[in-house]
């Protein structure tokens, strides 16, 4: 049986998805570790068209577990531990990216920070990041110290996906964490001051008075939190399904991430769409005066259908269409299809999704309850089979 769930994290006007898969099937098996981790170099590149083509390629694990008989990952230690284990086999494979998503009150994963920085010591290369944070639930200052002793930890390969938040599995979850919106502010609102309070931190400037008697020596100045990590606040996304927002997180500095759903602004399709929204991030970038390239990534189901098994998952009744739907009474929004074919088919239908043209990275979102196994084989079929021939590689 195979179950989508999809969790959401962004402001409120821009709303941030991703199709998570939870397949309970048995176990696959038979697979072979095939593929050596590898450098990708280029001796040339022959035009700008070349270089614009070449994506980073990360996956996206929700981590859901459940007690079936079915599924691989049966309990929350499995939901870690494997996570671990297939952030370590996709640096292997070649992968650019291990990233998580981050939900409360659900059997999925939660508290990011001891897995990221966890990731970091296990691997050398991949970056390792979330998509998002919901930071309606966080304290800017704590959160500050976590994740820069994760980038430290993992020699600063720290990309933070954050956002406004989702739809929830309690009411108005973020009140049992004692954090309440101020006057005239709603729970909105309130995670975009949380984020705007955490950019801040992170640029490292002192501002708590020093004490006249500390218990050890202080340094000049006022002080700052620790243990700082130079680069990290370059390296903060902002979770964003709507133009305006993309635009807001743009003008304050922060990469873009874009999913499977957004709210639905033309009713065109969802990929016509997001290539519309990421290039609204870029006009909004440009006048803002930033002077680094920011970073894009969109999310995508997308599975190359080599064998038996990958046929039983996802070649019957997959998604091949966007689907409507509304997120309240009055929020529209479009969900993204999937992509599940033999790689023949997959290459032609992925060149004519206009918002992975436009984003430098790529994210798969991938069913976890499979076990590592199969997931680091779904990863490989993606980079031997289909990267290679739309220059991704």
């Amino acid at each position: 049986m195979l179950a989508t769930g999809r969790g959401i994290g962004a402001p409120k006007d821009g709303l941030f998805s991703a199709r998570s898969h939870i397949l309970v099937t048995p176990a696959y098996q038979g697979l072979g570790r095939r593929a050596r981790c590898r450098e990708t170099t280029h001796s040339h590149i022959d035009d700008v068209g070349d270089l614009y083509s070449m994506k980073k390629i990360g996956f996206l694990s929700f981590g859901h577990w459940a007690p079936s008989p079915q599924s691989r990952t049966q309990s929350g230690t499995d939901a870690l531990l494997q996570s671990i284990d297939l952030a370590v086999e996709a640096e292997r494979l070649g992968m650019d990216g291990a990233y998580f998503r981050v939900h409360h009150f659900a059997h999925q994963l939660a508290s990011p920070f001891p897995l990221l920085a966890s990731v970091g010591a296990k691997t050398r290369k991949i970056e390792i990041g979330t998509a998002v944070i919901d930071m309606r639930y966080e304290n800017p200052h704590y959160m500050a110290e976590d994740a820069g002793a994760a980038d430290l930890i993992s020699g600063g390969r720290l990309q933070l996906g954050i956002s406004r938040g989702s739809p929830e599995q309690v009411i108005d979850g973020w009140r049992y964490f004692g954090y309440h919106p101020i006057e005239g502010e709603d729970d909105a609102g309130m995670g975009r001051r949380h984020a705007e309070e955490f950019l801040e931190l992170l640029r490292g400037k002192g501002f708590a008075q020093p004490n006249p008697r500390p218990m050890f020596t202080n340094p000049p100045g006022l002080l700052r939190l620790e243990p700082y990590s130079a680069g990290l606040r370059d390296r903060i996304w902002w979770g964003s399904a709507s133009n305006a927002t993309a635009a807001w997180a743009a003008k304050l500095g922060m990469n873009l991430q874009t999913s499977t759903l957004k709210f639905d602004e033309t009713g065109e399709s969802l990929h016509i769409q997001q290539a519309a929204q990421i290039r609204a991030f870029r006009a909004a970038w440009k006048d803002a005066g930033h002077t680094r390239t920011p970073r894009i990534s969109v999310s995508r189901s997308i599975f190359a259908l080599l064998d038996d098994h990958d046929r039983r998952y996802f070649g019957r009744g997959s998604q091949e269409e966007d689907k409507i739907g509304f997120l309240d009474e009055n929020t529209r929004a479009i969900f993204g299809r999937s992509y599940a074919a033999e790689p023949d088919i997959l290459i032609e239908q992925l060149r004519k999704d206009e918002a992975i043209e436009e984003a430098d990275t790529l994210l798969l979102t991938v069913p976890n309850q499979l076990g590592v196994a199969y997931n680091a084989h779904v990863m490989e079929a993606i980079l031997t089979t289909v990267a290679p021939a739309l220059g991704w590689r």
